[in-house]
């Protein structure tokens, strides 16, 4: 049983209006596909088909404001409502608090525990690796995880040996922005190919994506139709390339942002949990809120 964990930064399932969400206006037949033909917006509920099981999934974990990203990804990987813990939602990068709560145990460390394998699979530029891992740059919650375990970050030499993806699925920003013109441009669906065959090599994969929130913040929605629409690619390579008895693959965000492109700030939104494998039944009846996944995770992952 392996269990691959897809992070997509800061997107909610907002009101179907093409003016602001890039979910009503994006091609997305692989990721509609996966929810008999509905697009992820307000009114969706819980889908199950073949494939999939897809569920609006509560970040605000019954704490007043808007749901942040630090709080939310520790309540994704401790498996504890950080947010009612701390009594705030707090971010972007996880405050002392936060941090004593993360040292306190999550999924990683559990697997760990049992002798099985973890692994972060993004890649990271090495001057920001290098940041992260000798504490000049507060680490992000999962990225503190992933570090207090003793597990390094990938960097540039693991993606050219296709040992981690790029966070941007294709590579192109490592060439455009990055100055590595070395680094193969790659398709989306090859993306997903390879993200499949990446997370065989571990029990526990986590594989995170922030553009979204980026874009939420500061794009336009073409730029969001844009970002969704790889996306979408990228899943039909995973659909291509796994099988569903190889384990679990998880699809959660932290809060909402992007489907209300022109108000910068986060939103109150529930966050879509996409699970597929055939034993995602057995655990898609006890997600309701981000603090649920963990527990479900480490029960298929330990048991």
């Amino acid at each position: 049983m392996r269990v691959l964990l897809i992070f997509i930064d800061g997107i909610g399932i907002g009101e179907d209006d093409p003016q602001v969400n890039p979910f009503s206006v994006a091609h997305l037949p692989t990721l509609t596909r996966l929810t008999n033909g509905q697009r992820w917006v307000k009114g969706i509920g819980r889908v199950q088909t073949p494939l999939a099981t897809f569920i609006p999934t509560d970040p605000r974990m019954g704490v007043d404001g808007l749901p942040q990203s630090a709080s939310g990804q520790a309540s994704i990987i401790t498996g504890r409502n950080i947010p009612a813990l701390i009594g705030e939602h707090y971010g972007p990068r996880p405050n002392p608090t936060i941090q004593a709560l993360i040292r306190e145990g999550t999924l990683f460390e559990a697997v760990c525990q049992a002798n099985k394998t973890s692994a972060l699979i993004a890649a990271y530029p090495e001057h920001l690796k290098e940041e992260i891992e000798r504490g000049k740059r507060l680490p992000a919650s999962y990225q503190q995880a992933i570090l207090q375990q003793g597990i390094p970050l990938f960097g540039l030499d693991d993606l050219l040996a296709g040992r981690a993806m790029s966070e941007d699925w294709t590579n192109q920003a490592w060439r455009d922005f990055l100055g590595h013109p070395e680094v193969p441009l790659i398709s989306a669906h090859e993306a997903g190919r390879k993200l499949v065959r990446v997370a065989r090599q571990y029990d526990f994969a986590f594989m995170s994506h922030w553009m979204t929130d980026y874009v939420g913040h500061r794009g336009s929605l073409e730029d969001a139709v844009q970002l969704l629409e790889k996306l979408d690619g990228v899943f039909s390579g995973i659909l291509d390339e796994w099988h569903p008895d190889e384990g679990i693959i998880l699809l959660t965000s932290d809060h909402g942002n992007m489907e209300a492109i022109g108000d910068r700030r986060h939103t109150a939104n529930d966050v879509p949990t996409l699970i597929l494998g055939s034993h995602k039944d057995s655990i898609a009846s006890s997600i309701h809120t981000l603090a649920d996944i963990a527990p479900k995770l480490k029960e298929l992952l330990l048991n």
